[in-house]
């Protein structure tokens, strides 16, 4: 594999992240900065972001997980040989259940209105019996994948409302995509919504906790940029005198 701090994969990773910043601001999640801590946790975000007034009841927050090869999707995955082609299935007749309940229930798209290129389906509330056996016995047979790993992890501990993967086109199928989570494409100059996700409960306490850490990350970042610039004007100085 190539080496993530020089090689071309990390150079295919640094503009992932750049572009699910650009998506995220984009798209009303105008907080936003990378390699974010996330509270109650050791890892880092590739890009975390926010809607302003994380106190709202209807703010929300986004965590994006970049990845640049299949081997860094498997490392927090721990993908398992034979379950494959039972989640394939499995993960098609979820995604058109909810594609047929979204239709024929347009009051579950709760943020539309506030975040209409989102279209995440709000089924905290929901009472369908079909779905509701389905997404358990499919998060099961997940679990055996993703248990103890990042994804299962962030989910568990509520890290944001919505969840993001992010790849280069064809990297992983649909079916492996951790359940919940949204999936964000690399087409061209920009990233697609390949795969929706579902929206999490998150307290407000939860939504602070991460905008205090995104502005603390972008703080960090200006000083840094304003060292930079410093630097630079001072050199320039020099070599005049």
């Amino acid at each position: 594999m190539t080496d993530p701090g020089t090689g071309s994969e990390g150079t295919v990773h640094r503009e992932l992240k750049r572009l699910a910043l650009a998506w995220a601001r984009a798209h009303r999640l105008v907080l936003a900065a990378t390699e974010v801590r996330l509270p109650r946790s050791d890892y880092r975000a590739d890009v975390a972001a926010a809607t302003p007034r994380a106190l709202s009841a209807n703010a929300f927050t986004a965590v994006f997980e970049c990845k640049a090869s299949r081997a860094d999707f498997l490392r927090d995955s721990a993908r398992e040989a034979g379950a494959a082609e039972t989640l394939v299935r499995m993960s098609e007749r979820l995604m058109a259940l909810r594609a047929l309940i979204g239709g024929h229930r347009p009051d579950l798209r709760r943020c539309e209105e506030l975040f209409p290129e989102f279209d995440a389906l709000d089924l905290r509330g929901l009472r369908h019996r079909t779905h509701e056996r389905l997404e358990r016995e499919f998060t099961q047979r997940q679990r055996r994948l993703h248990e103890g790993t990042k994804f299962a992890m962030l989910a568990r501990w509520r890290a944001a409302s919505l969840l993001y993967l992010v790849a280069e086109e064809g990297l992983f199928a649909p079916h492996e995509v951790p359940e919940g989570w949204g999936l964000l494409v690399r087409r061209g100059p920009g990233l697609d919504l390949a795969i929706k996700p579902c929206l999490r409960d998150t307290t407000p306490a939860e939504r602070v906790a991460l905008v205090e850490r995104i502005a603390a990350m972008a703080a960090t970042r200006e000083r840094q940029l304003d060292g930079i610039s410093s630097g630079r004007a001072s050199g320039a100085a020099s070599s005049e005198g």
